[in-house]
């Protein structure tokens, strides 16, 4: 059964194209994700499916429930999770759990047993008298899960839910979020640049300037490539790399001091490549394709590389700001 409904979603802002005409559905239960850079769309999605921003064309459904035409329904059937704290700091883990059962109408009688039980579902029990400036980051995102799941709504979603936080913090806060999709059949949407987040997903939709180009599941995605990734250190990569294309007419990819070469079998090609070096291979591995591969394989640059290119840019801006 479809919880999410999205056909033919388009999103403007001026003279630049947001979401040009996307569709898609989530199934209920499903862990859906987003993956794609910076300025690709997603949070844009998300925004017009929790009724913030106006669509500007075609028709978007929550729990059967118009975005535009039922947005108290729609409200009342999400929960957010967004890029940015939004948490205050200067009251306690209950009180701002309180705060928001009653922004959301929860019943009275049921404020008491929902805030406990959200806050021993991300171990937060102890800490509930706690002012929230004195939590950590992943303290905070995990309060922030517990208040989005407090009037217990249908869709929960999560702007790049982990953003800024150290890789081993982003673990636990997803292995909370697993572990609260299968107590409560919750269904969640998320966005995200990380792709170790993709993996956990059910099905992925890849975005970029606005289109969705690919949505399966991770491994179906990753067999669509089709081919296995030799990873080699050379004595000189680049003087390799001519070679390989010489040889076998492949093209392969620098990438952090290694040479990749793509190739449908990798334990039956290895040995020729060490065949034609000479001794030049200081290490090789062979590897499965992974999302990343698959995101490279369809817009041609990897998505640190677009986030990296945004930074500079924002860089380059303060500094111009700051000379003038």
């Amino acid at each position: 059964m479809n919880i999410i409904h999205v056909e033919k979603l388009k999103k403007s802002f001026g003279e630049i194209k947001a979401v040009k005409e996307v569709s898609f559905d989530v199934e209920e239960g499903e862990i859906f994700g987003l993956l794609g850079p910076n300025g690709a769309g997603k949070s844009t999605i998300i925004k017009i499916l929790v009724t913030i921003l106006k669509k500007d064309g075609g028709t978007a459904t929550i729990n059967n429930f118009d975005v535009e035409k039922e947005q108290n329904k729609v409200r009342e059937s999400v929960g957010i999770i967004f890029q940015d704290p939004s948490l205050d700091e200067r009251l306690t883990a209950w009180e701002n759990l309180y705060f928001h059962s009653k922004f959301y109408h929860v019943p009275s009688r049921e404020i008491k047993n929902r805030i406990n039980n959200s806050l021993d579902l991300v171990d937060l029990s102890e800490r509930k008298k706690e002012i929230v400036i004195n939590f950590s980051g992943g303290m905070k995102r995990r309060l922030e899960i517990a208040r989005g799941i407090i009037h217990t709504p249908k869709v929960l979603f999560l702007d790049e839910p982990t953003i800024g936080l150290d890789p081993q913090t982003r673990k636990y806060i997803w292995q909370y979020l697993v572990d609260l999709r299968d107590k409560q059949k919750l269904t969640m949407f998320l966005t995200t640049h990380y792709m170790e987040e993709a993996e956990i997903c059910d099905r992925i939709a890849i975005m970029d300037h606005g289109n969705i180009i690919a949505l399966d599941t991770p491994e179906n995605l990753k067999r669509s490539i089709q081919n296995d990734i030799i990873t080699l250190v050379t004595d000189n990569n680049i003087g390799f790399s001519i070679l390989v294309k010489e040889k076998f007419n492949i093209e392969t990819t620098f990438n952090n001091g290694t040479l990749e070469v793509p190739v449908s079998n990798g334990k039956t090609f290895l040995p020729k490549l060490f065949e034609i070096a000479g001794g030049r291979i200081l290490s090789a591995d062979i590897k499965k394709p992974s999302l990343e591969d698959v995101f490279i394989k369809l817009t041609g640059r990897k998505i640190r590389e677009e986030e990296a290119s945004k930074r500079d840019k924002l860089r380059d801006s303060v500094k111009r700001r700051r000379r003038t």
